[in-house]
């Protein structure tokens, strides 16, 4: 059965760093034989469709081209379009209320348990809130991303250990869910 994907790249083409043109990505997942590939932004996300039906081994296959090509490694989340509308209308914060980038989730490469994150005091960041989801965190950053002392806290590598995550503003989340609809 073919199923409609995206790819989620992480940290290329951020400050100059790990550059990877989106006509040489898609060029690159045509050569694994996906079909239908098409881009977003220039910050790391594809769409595509494929028959393989394995997350995993696709985002390991597209992180070991992305390698060999470009000798560059690069964390990659493969989600269907299923998991990214779910992830959508599961969101505990009112997204229609908000501005983009004010929201955002960060999408985890396996489960994380509540446990992880036990020991962060959450009041300490509020106005800043965030919430686990299948294989996903939402984050609520009112200042944005880029001000968020709650962000900073939550990239910490105690928190992330043995996880590959990327983070997307809810603009883009939405996107990829219009883009993997078929």
């Amino acid at each position: 059965m073919t199923t409609t994907y995206a790819a989620l790249l992480r940290g290329i083409n951020v400050g100059g760093n790990k550059k990877l043109p989106m006509a040489d990505l898609r060029t690159l997942l045509e050569g694994l034989g996906l079909d239908g590939v098409r881009t977003y932004l220039q910050s790391g996300q594809a769409v595509f469709t494929s028959d393989h039906g394995d997350e995993e081994s696709l985002a390991a296959d597209i992180a070991r081209a992305i390698e060999k090509r470009f000798g560059f490694t690069v964390d990659v989340v493969v989600r269907d379009h299923a998991y990214l509308a779910a992830i959508v209308a599961d969101c505990p914060f009112p997204a229609a209320e908000l501005e983009g980038k004010q929201l955002h989730v960060t999408y985890y490469s396996v489960p994380l348990a509540d446990d992880r994150f036990a020991a962060l005091d959450q009041a300490a960041f509020l106005p800043e809130e965030f919430r686990l989801g299948d294989r996903a965190l939402y984050l609520y950053a009112p200042d944005g991303l880029g001000r968020s002392k709650l962000a900073a806290e939550l990239s910490r590598p105690r928190l992330s250990k043995g996880v590959v995550a990327t983070t997307r503003n809810w603009n883009t989340v939405v996107k990829l869910v219009e883009m993997t609809a078929g």
